[in-house]
């Protein structure tokens, strides 16, 4: 029997060149894809959420988003990503879905999502105004905070949208999880919007 080998890519991989792209000059967007994480959908089970909410604030020391928010705990970051159902986003294997199993046992349904999704992180001062020609999400400051978050669509592609810690110079940070199989076109109409203000392409990063 043949043996096959199989490398894993990034759906980005080729889709991603680090350096500028669009207008020269002082860029405004800063695009990056962060890689290497580990991402499990966590959904309660009919007539359970009180259980899971329970078993969430047991595992990671704090409540779990009801509402459309993100949280930061000591070593990973709970989405909001629908009624009764979250995201934990984190690195190391310590809440693989392995890990997270005997947890949620009984309360909730776990999906690994850690190869199904891309995640990219924009910034830059014109971070709003390139995201305000693809989304209908009001991201202006007094609305849509750090740690506010929105299952929405870009560009008519399903995403989950939250702003991070804003920057050391005070730039907002607005992260992007995409379903791998839509995250190159959704990097390239990216692009495009943003071209007119000039981007800087970072290398990938590690989850911080």
């Amino acid at each position: 029997m043949a043996e096959f080998s199989w490398d894993v890519r990034s759906p980005l991989d080729r889709a991603l060149i680090a350096g500028p792209y669009g207008a020269q000059g002082d860029a405004g967007v800063a695009l990056t894809e962060i890689r290497n994480f580990d991402l499990v959908q966590v959904m309660a089970r009919r007539g359970k959420a009180g259980e899971m909410v329970k078993a969430a604030q047991a595992r990671f020391g704090m409540a779990a988003p009801e509402t459309p928010k993100a949280v930061d705990t000591a070593d990973a970051t709970l989405i909001w990503s629908g009624p009764d159902q979250f995201l934990v986003l984190s690195q190391g294997g310590k809440h693989s879905i392995e890990a997270l199993g005997p947890v949620f046992a009984g309360s909730a349904s776990l999906s690994d999502q850690s190869h199904a999704r891309a995640l990219i992180s924009v910034s830059g001062d014109k971070a709003r105004a390139m995201l305000a020609k693809l989304s209908s999400i009001d991201l202006h400051p007094d609305v849509f905070g750090v740690g506010a978050a929105a299952a929405t669509s870009i560009d008519h592609t399903s995403v989950t949208l939250w702003r991070g810690k804003d920057l050391a110079d005070g730039q907002a940070v607005f992260n992007l999880l995409v379903f791998a199989t839509f995250a190159e076109s959704l990097w390239h109409t990216i692009l495009d919007s943003a071209a007119e203000y000039g981007v800087t392409i970072g290398h990938s990063e590690e989850l911080a």
